[in-house]
């Protein structure tokens, strides 16, 4: 709820009646991982229907890929096979904003689940990305649309980190123009979003400066670390846990700062865990809590691969080879054992999508986010 996560953030700008309906679900998820029933899909869904990407990051490797792209047509028998089970849809990329389709996949997504977040991180390049989410916008009304604009340092920092020049002025442009589209539009939130990296660890302060500066809804970071979709595995991207913690610690002082009502305050709660949930599992290289990847969140990748995700990308199946039938692969064999694998522990990462899912289905987290909602001591 990829922070690619929930890119992500969980709770973020939802409705009281909305986070009601997911909360309602997660004694039967937590059941689902513990016994094998009842059967569920996941709640949580990333789309990546291409891997081109018109960035250069230090810190990523999917623009080199090409893939046999599902087409639109086969995203529509896919997405009608998940049904209204997914509350949360990120699409991602790549650039997701350069899929030519990117306008039809999400009218497809909302006609066949209803989802109530459809997210998309994006870095800014494309000057006609907003008129593409002007028009989700327009078709998605009853869907809350996130866009969350990449921002890994201020100036020629980040031109340089994602290895394009003028990106930061071109981000700057672009988040006028979304927030602009904001005025227009109810179901628009605008976040700036940072992947923290061994290039900008110890640049947090001005990071959060700038964010604080803005007049954008959210400041959302996560951590660089290997992902096989990203093809960065060995890659000395992730920063040493003790440069982390001292970013998190600044991070998690600056929300602690601010005084936010409403849904924004259960969403900051959730971001506050997060951030302290990454440092342990940096420290204790351990899943700390349990992980729901394979149970709650999954994602589909651009050949219609299945994936618990992205970070283990194991193949659970190609939906082509399944009639394009979702549930015949999240309920089939071949996920056994990966789920399995994921219970014993077998693997830990601070996937921030995933990991905001996780969350949802801790209770002493719950307990916490509760407290501090209620303000209590």
């Amino acid at each position: 709820m990829k922070i690619e996560e929930l890119t992500l953030v969980v709770g973020s700008f939802l409705s009281m009646k909305s986070m009601l309906g997911v909360l309602a679900r997660i004694p039967a998820f937590q059941l689902y991982r513990a016994t094998g029933w009842p059967k569920m899909m996941p709640l949580n869904i990333t789309l990546s229907p291409s891997p081109k990407c018109n960035s250069r990051c230090l810190t990523c490797n999917i623009w080199m890929k090409r893939e046999n792209e599902l087409t639109l047509e086969e995203w529509d028998k896919v997405l009608a096979s998940l049904g209204p089970a997914p509350y949360w849809f990120t699409i991602s990329g790549g650039e997701p904003l350069m899929y030519p389709k990117i306008v039809e996949l999400a009218i497809l997504a909302y006609k066949h689940c209803k989802p109530g977040i459809i997210n998309i991180p994006t870095n800014g390049i494309l000057k006609s990305g907003p008129e593409r989410v002007e028009r989700i916008l327009q078709e998605c009304p009853d869907s809350q649309l996130i866009i969350n604009l990449s921002l890994d340092g201020v100036g020629e920092k980040h031109d340089f980190i994602r290895g394009v020049a003028n990106n930061f002025e071109k981000f700057e442009e672009r988040l006028e123009q979304y927030l602009e589209l904001k005025k227009k539009y109810k179901n628009l939130a605008v976040g700036i979003h940072s992947v923290v990296s061994t290039f900008n660890v110890h640049d947090l302060d001005e990071l959060i400066d700038y964010a604080d500066r803005s007049a954008a809804d959210q400041f959302i970071t996560e951590i660089a670390e290997p992902r096989v979709e990203l093809d960065t595995v060995g890659l000395p991207i992730t920063p040493d846990p003790a440069a982390y913690a001292e970013a998190i610690d600044k991070l998690i002082a600056y929300v602690e700062s601010k005084q936010f009502k409403g849904i924004s305050k259960i969403t900051e709660a959730f971001r506050i865990e997060y951030y302290k949930l990454v440092k342990r599992i940096l420290d204790e290289q351990d899943q700390v809590i349990a992980c729901y990847a394979g149970w709650a969140s999954a994602q589909i990748y651009a050949d219609g691969t299945v994936w618990p995700c992205c970070v283990r990308a194991d193949d659970l199946g190609n939906l082509r080879d399944h009639d394009y039938d979702f549930g015949r692969i999240w309920h089939g064999d071949a996920i056994k054992e990966v789920r399995r694998s994921i219970r014993d522990k077998e693997c830990h990462c601070p996937l921030a999508n995933a990991s905001y899912t996780n969350l949802l289905h801790d209770v002493p987290t719950m307990g916490r986010i509760s407290l501090k909602v209620l303000n209590v001591k």
